[in-house]
């Protein structure tokens, strides 16, 4: 599409950013929904992120989502910080206002929890408890969505155990730490399995896992999506657990910005899914 200059512009930042897949998947929903506006990628090197942030509404920009390793660090430049994010301790999304001032989002929670609730619709854990392998700012915020949508225990696992009870403590009564050689205990009687660390990721050391104490009725879903079918993944669809891939997290968290900074909700389809993927290198 013609950019016109009233086009409204947001985009992603990043150091590195060239291999983030938000340009295209922003890009194909800019597309299809014939939006005159543009999404691009802003390598930012992390000391000049402050000034990159406050140029936005300088630039007339409607604002912009921001990866690695900028989540943590721009919480400190907003105006305002939305309590979930502020929960979690980053920021993802920036929304610049009428008045040029910035606030700041967390949709990587909601992005998980959308991408099970699409695949699995009824998926309710009830009183039974969830598991959360790792305790970075991924796993705090597929935490706390967890926290918010289900009544019951969430169990976090991860190999430095300080981290682990940081987050347990953070979540209140209902976060509990397991050690990583407690991994078995962790599975028991869990209605879903999470990976949230970059363990089994390509380039990544393997993620080490023993599934025999895993319901079979319980879902198992990966943070990582490359490669799409991580061996976790492999190993419980082997035994009959319901899985889930990565790929729609991604997909998901990015639909309360686009709509914030465009004007129009977008919609997630296979259509968009096969287009992302299509990216990847």
């Amino acid at each position: 599409m013609t950019l016109s200059g009233t086009a409204r512009v947001a985009g992603v930042m990043g150091w590195p950013v060239g291999h983030s897949l938000s340009p295209r998947l922003h890009g194909y929903w800019l597309e299809h929904y014939r939006i005159d506006g543009a999404y691009v990628p802003m390598a930012v090197k992390p000391e000049r992120i402050a000034d990159a942030l406050r140029a936005l509404p300088v630039l007339g920009f409607a604002g912009a989502n921001l990866t690695v390793p900028h989540k943590e660090l721009a919480l400190a430049v907003m105006d305002e910080v939305e309590p979930l994010a502020r929960r979690v301790g980053a920021v993802n999304t920036v929304v610049v206002r009428s008045d040029g001032s910035l606030l700041g989002r967390s949709t990587d929670g909601f992005g998980f929890l959308a991408n099970i609730l699409d695949a699995v619709p009824n998926w309710n854990p009830g009183a039974r408890p969830v598991t959360v392998i790792g305790a970075g700012g991924a796993a705090k915020a597929i935490a706390w969505a967890l926290l918010d949508h289900g009544r019951g225990e969430v169990r976090i696992v991860n190999r430095t155990e300080a981290r682990a009870q940081d987050l347990a403590g953070a979540l209140g009564a209902r976060g509990r730490v397991f050690g990583w050689a407690r991994f078995g205990a962790a599975l028991a009687d869990t209605s879903l399995l999470v990976n949230a660390t970059t363990l089994g990721m390509t380039g990544q050391p393997r993620l080490e896992f023993d599934l025999s104490a895993l319901p079979k009725d319980a879902i198992v879903t990966d943070a990582v999506y490359a490669p799409l079918a991580t061996e976790l993944l492999k190993a419980a669809r082997a035994r009959g657990n319901r899985t889930v891939d990565g790929i729609g997290m991604l997909l998901h968290q990015a639909r309360p910005g686009f709509a914030a900074w465009f004007g129009t909700e977008p919609e997630v389809t296979d259509e968009l899914r096969t287009h992302v993927l299509a990216g990847r290198g």
